[in-house]
């Protein structure tokens, strides 16, 4: 039995779930999702708690089972408490600042970067310039968001300047050695 797949889900007060034959809706006080999952795995919900089960034990329902209830549990986490990705920026003169639903950063190219936020997504700069937060209750798209700003400017290996994900170590390489 998958580990993953066998554990319940507890469903939090304030969070409606609706199961349909292959569908769930889940509706929460940060927003609400749906999802189509797979016609081998069966939700069952009973007072309170969701169970997710699979038809057999075949490789391939064994991995649907536990990605389905993975998927299952972060949108009712989502629409309850919501996700946040932190992102800091490393460099001299790199910084970012949030105007309505656009990030423009400044990361050491002749031209200021832009990135427009997609819907249900919020972002927020500390006053220093320094540190973007990134608000949401997907956590697959703040995932994909945090991972394209990051890619205006990765962490650089010798000086160590960039976007980089709050906690991430970057090992810094030693530059070249001229010759004697």
């Amino acid at each position: 039995m998958s580990r993953v797949g066998a554990k319940p889900i507890n469903l939090p007060k304030g969070v409606d779930v609706k199961i349909n034959v292959n569908e769930i809706a889940v509706k929460g006080p940060k927003g609400e999702f749906k999802w189509g999952f797979p016609a081998e795995i069966n939700v069952v919900s009973e007072g309170g708690v969701l169970q997710v089960k699979r038809e057999s034990d075949t490789k391939q329902h064994k991995a649907l089972h536990g990605t389905a209830r993975s998927i299952i549990s972060n949108m009712i986490t989502g629409v309850h408490d919501g996700y946040e990705r932190v992102l800091d920026i490393t460099g001299i003169g790199y910084k970012a600042q949030v105007q309505g639903k656009k990030l423009l950063m400044t990361l050491g190219y002749s031209h200021p970067v832009e990135y427009t936020l997609p819907e249900g997504m919020t972002a927020q700069v500390d006053p220093k310039q320094t540190k973007i937060t990134l608000k949401g209750s997907d956590k697959q798209l703040i995932g994909q968001v945090a991972a394209n700003i990051r890619a205006f400017r990765p962490p650089d290996i010798y000086k160590g300047k960039g976007i980089r994900y709050a906690g991430e170590y970057i090992k810094l390489k030693a530059g070249k050695v001229g010759k004697k």
